[in-house]
């Protein structure tokens, strides 16, 4: 874990510049709530609001980005007066909150701004139970919203876009279907029975801080498809906070509340969220839960049986999600990933065309948005072999199976890089040989995305050239040729949650 950390790749020092600016508009917030007067309790709410305004946020925009922005407190308000109105009536606001996480997990079916705001949702009552925030302190706990989430848009808008410098990502969906085949439906059914499970039990362990096991079934959900994938996240979840609160005890114990190191501290642990988001779940939960003690410092309430009462919440979120998707309409591991693994394939061939497209003098050829939008579908099908490939997974044989596709998949990603790169460049001129080459790896990528159930092998490539943009060709046909026997040629479409057998990574039983 600790050397995937540092040696991570950082493209372009964008996770680097990620969490920078996280530290610098949550601090601005803060400073903002301080200079208005708010109590503490208002300054926590208020850059734990910066917070998810910077980290949620992932429109493949600017201006879409600043758009959702803005339509953030318009869902959090009201639902942070629910929550606040509801304080006192207990089965009222359990039922509320379930409604909450099951629209939350349902809004993702309209992409990032769906999925931002729902977080947002969930978010703003989970901040509430954190706070006990009661009616009367409505006004402020508002007025701290709105003042950070501007403060947190001032940063990102405008002190430091660094967005604008860059093509914008595309937006990457999840596979999906229709009615109860449509992952979002499903996963908005799963995460409201997980969170159920969740808030019972965990208001049995603890009557005043189950709303923590709530949480962890919510944040198991995020960002994960497959029942697989979501075991995966909830071992992990569990393992950062273990860590987090061995670190803990060390750290946030004996600091107690003083403000100064408290405040740079939870610096150090907001800068960590957002650089390890992208790398680690372990590590990130690890540092959300040392932001959670020093926040729980802050407030005088932090001791060694709180964190013990964390951890058990915790282990509660993860089973209720656990259960939830092995046991309520299950989106098996191996429908994400051959739906994830064509789409990233079929983008191989995008690149590749405008690639050459951009060798032949089309003038309007843009292969660089392309390999952006190769190197997310990437990170989709790593998430969705995790289970394959994680370490305490006993099929070796499934295990090597899942490596070797995603080293051949990492092989063409380089491919297309390098390609790219030498379209790129105005000397280059087009050859002739190069349809011949796009042709092949056309023909490559419909042989392996062949959906008609007819096994069929790439063509084998001619012998290696010395001409750039033949050379990454080349190893690009060879990448794609050697992909046919991992994932058995041909992964056609099923139903979500149905079984098939014949799964390329033999992934029916995941």
């Amino acid at each position: 874990m600790l050397k995937r950390m540092f040696v991570a790749p950082d493209p372009g020092r964008a996770r680097l510049r990620f969490a920078a600016r996280a530290v610098l508009g949550i601090g601005l917030a803060v400073v903002v709530c301080g200079l208005a007067g708010h109590s503490l309790a208002a300054a926590v709410t208020g850059g734990l609001a910066a917070l998810l305004a910077l980290f949620t946020v992932t429109d493949p925009s600017v201006r879409q980005q600043a758009v959702t922005t803005a339509l953030l407190p318009v869902v959090g308000l009201p639902v942070l007066a629910a929550a606040a109105e509801l304080h006192d009536q207990p089965v009222a606001r359990d039922l509320t909150f379930l409604a909450v996480v099951g629209a939350g997990v349902y809004a993702r079916r309209w992409g990032p701004r769906g999925h931002s705001l729902g977080v947002f949702a969930f978010m703003t009552f989970f901040i509430a139970q954190f706070l006990r925030a009661t009616p009367g302190q409505l006004p402020e706990l508002s007025a701290a919203v709105l003042l950070s989430v501007a403060a947190a848009a001032v940063v990102r808008f405008g002190l430091w876009c660094y967005e604008r410098r860059t093509p914008p990502a595309p937006a990457i969906a999840p596979p999906d279907g229709s009615g109860l085949d449509r992952i979002t439906t499903r996963q908005a059914i799963q995460a409201t029975a997980g969170s159920g499970f969740a808030l019972v039990v965990g208001q049995l362990v603890s009557g005043e801080r189950w709303y923590w096991a709530v949480g962890a079934t919510w944040w198991i959900f995020v960002n994960t498809t497959s029942r697989g994938e979501t075991l995966v996240r909830g071992f992990r979840r569990l393992l950062g906070t273990v860590i987090g609160i061995g670190l803990g005890l060390l750290v946030a114990v004996p600091v107690d509340g003083s403000p100064i190191p408290s405040a740079v501290l939870a610096a150090v642990c907001v800068f960590g969220i957002f650089y390890t988001a992208a790398v680690s779940y372990t590590w990130m939960m690890l540092c959300v839960t040392l932001l959670a003690e020093l926040l729980y410092g802050l407030l005088d309430v932090l001791h060694p049986a709180l964190l013990a009462l964390r951890l058990a919440e915790t282990g509660v979120g993860a089973l209720g999600a656990a259960l939830a998707v092995l046991f309520v309409l299950p989106v098996t591991t191996h429908t994400v990933t051959d739906a994830w693994i064509q789409r990233a394939l079929r983008c191989v061939h995008a690149c590749t065309a405008e690639a050459a497209a951009r060798l032949a003098g089309t003038p309007d050829a843009d292969p660089a948005r392309r390999v952006a939008e190769l190197e997310q579908l990437l990170g989709r099908v790593r998430l969705a072999v995790a289970p394959l490939v994680h370490p305490l997974n006993p099929m070796l044989v499934r295990k090597r199976r899942a490596r070797r596709v995603l080293a051949l998949l990492d092989d063409c990603a380089r491919e297309i890089r390098g390609l790219v790169a030498v379209a790129a460049d105005p000397e280059a001129s087009h050859d002739a040989r190069l349809a011949a080459a796009c042709w092949r790896v056309e023909a490559a990528v419909e042989a392996l995305t062949d959906g008609d159930g007819t096994p069929v092998v790439p063509t084998p490539q001619p012998p290696a050239a010395t001409e750039p943009a033949l050379a990454h060709l080349h190893g690009l046909e060879r990448a794609l040729a050697e992909l046919a026997t991992p994932l058995r040629g041909h992964f056609g479409p099923s139903p979500v949650g149905a079984s098939r057998h014949d799964s390329p990574l033999g992934l029916d039983r995941a």
